[in-house]
This record gives C-alpha cells, sequence and structure tokens, in this order.
C-alpha cells in the first residue's frame, strides 16, 4: 500500500503543489461563525494537522483548538498559518497584516483561500522577502496545465456530483475516503475547492483554472495509480448550473469516474442565487452524468446518492432516505449521520 507522503510526492511531480502543514489557524476579528468556516472544516477534517488557533482582538468565534501565538505554534511544529476566514468579498482586512507579518517572523509560512490575494498586498510581499516565508494562495492553479488527453488512466477513481453548489459533495468525499481507510483500502481524497485543498495539503483550484484546461488539470490530480487504489475526488458545481457546468464537466471527463455519487438537498428546489432556475432531479443528474461521463469512461455507474438532512430530525430524515432508496432502486444516506445506510452506499460503490 502505497503511504500518503508517497502519493502526495507521486502528484507534486505531476504538478500539483502541496501544503505545509501542520497549521495554525488564523480566525482573524470575526464575528459570525459562517464566516469562520475554513478554519471549521480543517478542525473537523484535519484535526490532527492543526496545532492550535489564532483570534484577534474582538474575534467571538472558537474553533476549540488551544489559543497559540505564532511563536508558540511554530515551537510546536506549525509550518503554517492559515487563514481560516472566509468573508464577504474574500478580503483580507487591514488589521490582520500586523498578524501576518508576526506569523512570517515567527517562521511560519501564510496559506489563504481568499480571492484577495496574499501577493497583492505589498507589506506582506516585503514580509516574506525579508523572513524567507512563503505566501501560498490556493486559489492559483498550477503553471503549465496541459489540456485534456482522455487517456485512460489506472487505478479507481469516484466523483461526488451535485445537483447544486455548496450541498456536501466535499463532505461526501471526504466521509467516503475516512470509510475506505478504515476498511484498508488504499485511498486519497483529492481537493478541488480551497478548504479540500487545505484539508488535504495539496489539490488543484478548479473554479481557478481556464475553462480549456479543466479537464487536463482533473488529469494530473489524479494521475496513474495501483490498480487497488481509489482517487476519492471532490466535486464541484453542477453539470445543471448555468454558471458553473464548465468547471463540473471538465472535472467529470478529466476525473474518469468509475463511480459517481450524487449530492443532493433534499429542501432545496431552486439553483443557488439563480432562483429563476428549477433545480435538477436527481434521476436528471445521475442520467446525463452518465451520458457525459462515459466519454472519457464507458462503464462510469452510480454509485449511490448522498442526502444532506441536517435540516431534518432523525425521523424525518430516516423515512426520507428509506422512501429514496424505494424510489431510486439505489443506496440512499447521509454521511455525516452514518450508520447502515452509509456503509450501504460503501458496500455498493465498492461492490
Amino acid at each position: 500500500m502505497a503511504t500518503v507522503l508517497q502519493r502526495r510526492a507521486d502528484v507534486e511531480r505531476e504538478g500539483v503543489p502541496t501544503l505545509p502543514q501542520p497549521y495554525l489557524l488564523f480566525l482573524g476579528d470575526t464575528v459570525e461563525a459562517g464566516y469562520a468556516k475554513t478554519a471549521f472544516g480543517l478542525a473537523d477534517w484535519a484535526g490532527d494537522r492543526c496545532v492550535g488557533e489564532l483570534a484577534m482582538a474582538g474575534c467571538t468565534v472558537t474553533t476549540g483548538l488551544p489559543p497559540m501565538s505564532p511563536a508558540a505554534a511554530a515551537e510546536a511544529g506549525a509550518r503554517a498559518l492559515v487563514i481560516g476566514v472566509a468573508n464577504q468579498g474574500g478580503v483580507i482586512g487591514d488589521a490582520w497584516i500586523a498578524v501576518l507579518v508576526e506569523a512570517m517572523e515567527a517562521g511560519l509560512d501564510i496559506v489563504s483561500g481568499l480571492h484577495a490575494k496574499l501577493n497583492g498586498v505589498p507589506a506582506l510581499v516585503e514580509a516574506a522577502e525579508r523572513t524567507g516565508r512563503r505566501l501560498i494562495d490556493i486559489r492559483t492553479p498550477p503553471p503549465a496545465i496541459p489540456v485534456g488527453t482522455g487517456r485512460k488512466r489506472s487505478g479507481k477513481r469516484l466523483l461526488t456530483v451535485g445537483t447544486d453548489c455548496a450541498l456536501g459533495k466535499k463532505y461526501t468525499a471526504l466521509a467516503l475516503h475516512r470509510a475506505f481507510v478504515a476498511r484498508g483500502i488504499d485511498a486519497d481524497f483529492r481537493a478541488t475547492g480551497q478548504t479540500g485543498i487545505m484539508i488535504a495539503g495539496g489539490g488543484m483550484p478548479m473554479d481557478a483554472v481556464v475553462s480549456d484546461f479543466e479537464a487536463g488539470a482533473a488529469e494530473i490530480l489524479s494521475p496513474d495509480a495501483p490498480v487497488d487504489h481509489w482517487d476519492l475526488i471532490e466535486g464541484q458545481g453542477s453539470i445543471f448550473n448555468p454558471a458553473y457546468a464548465a468547471v463540473s464537466l471538465g472535472l467529470l471527463h478529466g476525473s474518469q469516474p468509475d463511480v459517481f455519487v450524487v449530492c443532493h438537498d433534499p429542501t432545496r428546489t431552486v439553483i443557488l442565487g439563480l432562483e429563476s432556475f428549477a433545480l435538477p432531479t436527481v434521476e436528471e443528474v445521475i442520467d446525463l452524468t452518465i451520458r457525459l461521463g462515459s466519454r472519457t469512461n464507458p462503464a462510469i455507474r452510480c454509485g449511490g446518492v448522498s442526502l444532506n438532512t441536517s435540516s431534518l430530525d432523525v425521523d424525518s430524515a430516516e423515512a426520507l432516505m428509506a422512501a429514496e432508496r424505494q424510489r431510486l432502486g439505489l443506496p440512499v444516506a447521509d454521511p455525516i449521520r452514518g450508520g447502515a445506510s452509509f456503509d450501504a452506499l460503501v458496500g455498493n460503490i465498492l461492490a
């Protein structure tokens, strides 16, 4: 079985960067938990790679990790400060600059998934040059991404796809990866968005790749692998989304999934942010994903459905999943709730 470090090295040689870990999570002066979703995602899914958190005066949220100064975090083994804030507009707060400079002076690289670039802030660039630290903007694709080839690659792949954006594709892929590893299966989580990349330590920011190179980016994200190795690939957007379908289709063609899992929020009826468009049905997503995905993998199949039932109580969630299993003839589960239904989903994927 290939080790995680070996697999990461393989990917880095293919052109996908890795990130310095462990992390110190920076919460800034955040007062709304929703604006710290990157920090919470890292604490939930990569807690073993987070040494602590750093909050400024006025911050009212916490991940529950130990509070640490940059110097203390570096002493504890941290290699990077991660901006765990995802605020409106994705901006770097002026009040943060001094703290980020302090972190570089303590020996930490700075990692950000914000729209605003670290390398666009002169004070940070000067500090990085002076200290020899790196400013790592996650939403910067690696150079020289090739166009897709459609060449069949060795190994096995799963892609999470969705009826819409922001409804559980990342969490589903992460939960499946955890379940595969627990079963002793050689598997990697392949990240395609900012928080996923920070959790995995590397990946491909698909929403920042030029459209002509989307498929090629997905190919280098998931290179040839041993025949029994699985890549669990985080999906992006939806092939039905009028705004983001280009990213979704390029990822589908380039990842060449053997199996896909449809992710769906049963309480949503319209496309998020484009409310004049109705949400596609699960059946429509299955049908179109097979038709489009078979272009690069004729053997593609649906492994089941992942429902985001976070807004439902336990009884309502169980009743809905049972009804959908009966209606679709496929395993249906909420990966966060787990249980027998999730085990059945994993089993069908591996069948």
